[in-house]
């Protein structure tokens, strides 16, 4: 018995590595492999415990009209940073949309290259109108080709977070811009 149980876990734990390799998304992470996550702090202090899940965003944002703000925690997954100071990051909201996440007073960034690092965001969401200038200055800060940027048109609903502070999954090689006083004013 002890022996058909042993060969049952080796063929469970072959053919579920196997699987892991074909599989080039980054994997779900759960409550419990979350907590032995290091995290670095920037800006305002912020724990990683009681945070509303990244799905949780979607329902969030659903129910907010433009202007309406509500104070959000949110441990989630950095899909997408500004590849020139890390002033900006956006998150996932759901299968097709993301937020973009500011931060307080512009008085922090987050690694340039934190793309797919987990993210514990504390601060305010909201919806609101960004205009075509401000969407394709942010599509060139995020590295998207010169055609990508004149597709964009129209003005669009934007989902918003203004981050006061962030836990980002601590990694080596953290490349975070240091800005002197006379550049947060931009």
């Amino acid at each position: 018995m002890k022996h058909l149980f042993a060969l049952f876990f080796i063929t469970l734990t072959i053919v579920g590595c196997r699987d892991a390799q074909e599989n080039e998304e980054i994997p779900a992470v759960n409550e419990d492999q979350l907590e032995e996550v290091a995290f670095t702090n920037y800006g305002a202090t912020v724990t990683a415990n009681e945070t509303m899940k990244s799905g949780d965003l979607t329902y969030l944002f659903a129910q907010l009209q433009p202007n309406d703000t509500v104070d959000v925690k949110v441990k989630t997954v950095i899909s997408e940073v500004c590849t020139n100071k890390g002033c900006w990051i956006k998150v996932p909201v759901g299968d097709d949309q993301s937020a973009r996440v500011t931060f307080k007073d512009y008085g922090f960034f987050l690694p340039k290259n934190g793309q797919g690092k987990e993210v514990v965001i504390s601060g305010k969401a909201f919806k609101s109108v960004t205009s075509v200038e401000d969407a394709r200055h942010y599509a060139m800060d995020g590295g998207k080709s010169q055609q990508e940027i004149d597709a964009i048109t129209e003005d669009q609903i934007t989902l918003s977070i203004i981050a006061d502070g962030a836990l980002v999954e601590t990694f080596e090689g953290a490349d975070v811009f240091v800005a002197n006083s006379s550049e947060k004013s931009e």
